[in-house]
Parts: C-alpha cells; structure tokens; sequence
C-alpha cells in the first residue's frame, strides 16, 4: 500500500507530462517513510466523459485518491496526504494559473477484513536491493 491514483480530464492530458508527474508522486510517497516500496502504486486514471461547473470545453480535473491498508495513526495520514498533494499541486501549478482547473485529494483507508492482497514484490524489490 497505498495505491495512488490521479484521476484527471482528458482534456489537460497533453499539459500534464504525465510519465513525470507519476514519478514525482512516486518519489514523495516513498519519502513520507509512510509507505513500503514494494506495495506502492501510483497510476492515472484519464476521464473523457465528465461535465464541470459551467460545462466549458476548457475546465479541467484532477483528483488524486489514496488508498492505503489500515492502521496509521491520523496525523500520520493526513501529513503524507498534504505532501503528496503538494507535489501534484506544484507540478500543475503552471496549468492552474492559467487555466480553470479544479484539483482535490483524498485517502481513503481500507478494512482489513474487506480487502484480498497477495503481493510478492516486497521480496523482489529487496533482494534488487541487496545486488
């Protein structure tokens, strides 16, 4: 855990740099100390079908939605939400001024019981460590 997903209009795509963003959030997740490499995920999710306040062709999207397993203390989980929204919130800053562009952020923590997970990439991403 966690997984991270931005989910943003299609109509921004091409002002994003996607690839670069991904790696940024990449990056700040893993220096929050809040998340294990091996279960982090970061993806984008691009929506065409979607109608924004007025419904002009130029308002834009993005929301990033963590999902993370339980057992983090509040704090804890609202700082690495902060961080991580900081760095999408940066990386977009040239596009939300100048631009309508609505940003948000939530995490939302799952129920042990209620959630299936078989991950092997712990031990993967270790023993490529230790080589």
């Amino acid at each position: 855990m966690p997984h991270i997903i931005i989910e943003y209009s299609g109509n921004i795509e091409e002002k994003m740099n996607l690839d670069n963003l991904i790696e940024k959030v990449h990056a700040t997740a893993v220096e929050t100390g809040v998340f294990p490499l091996g279960g982090l995920r970061v993806r984008c999710a691009r929506r065409d079908h979607y109608k924004l306040a007025d419904g002009h062709p130029d308002n834009g999207f993005v929301h990033v939605e963590l999902k993370i397993g339980p057992g983090r203390d509040r704090e804890t989980k609202i700082s690495a939400l902060n961080q991580i929204f900081g760095t999408v919130e940066e990386h977009l800053k040239p596009l939300h001024e100048n631009g309508p562009l609505a940003m948000s952020a939530e995490l939302n923590e799952f129920d042990g019981e209620l959630r299936i997970n078989k991950n092997n990439m712990h031990k993967y991403v270790e023993e490529r460590a230790n080589a």
